[in-house]
């Protein structure tokens, strides 16, 4: 085909609306499964997550983007800290429950989270978690970008991350 030649519909899938054509163009786009833990008032939230990313290493920051329509976006809207929890390999259930139907407190029935000082839940055998304290938000289309500043980290060790990619959990090989 020459430079001029205008792109083949088939190759772009152009019968598809561009909202489908980018699903599935992201669906090749592998990322680390995390789970955003937050709370307010007692009220607890944990979600599945992938849209998730160190935004600057000074200060030391991150950012996530949530859907309106989350069960946690109230709470984050309110202001509430969060803690970004990466997941291993062996996480996949917590993923699934996190991102089931099963909303607030019910995420949490078992004994694989915490509460830090200030009361932001976290996994306790994550392979890392980060919480951060709230810095700022953005509205764009149908999701929010939520900024953190980092408050602390912690690390268990092996790096064996959960991936997300084509609509199925992996994990990688070595």
């Amino acid at each position: 085909m020459a430079c001029s030649d205008p792109p083949s519909t088939e190759l772009f899938g152009m019968s598809e609306s561009l909202e489908d054509q980018l699903k599935r163009a992201m669906r090749g786009l592998a990322k680390s499964v995390v789970v955003i833990t937050t709370a307010l008032r007692g009220e607890r939230h944990a979600m599945a997550a992938t849209a998730v990313t160190p935004l600057s290493m000074e200060p030391p920051s991150m950012l996530f983007c949530i859907n309106r329509t989350a069960s946690a976006y109230p709470i984050l809207l309110d202001g509430a800290g969060f803690c970004v929890n990466l997941l291993a390999i062996h996480h996949e259930p917590i993923a699934r429950l996190c991102s089931g139907p099963l909303k607030g407190a019910a995420r949490f029935e078992n004994d694989h989270f915490a509460m830090d000082d200030d009361g932001v839940p976290y996994l306790t055998d994550a392979q890392s978690s980060v919480t951060c304290v709230q810095d700022g938000r953005v509205p764009y289309g149908t999701h929010d970008v939520f900024f953190g500043k980092v408050k602390t980290v912690r690390i268990a060790g092996k790096i064996e991350p959960l991936v997300y990619i084509d609509g199925l959990y992996k994990g990688l090989a070595s």
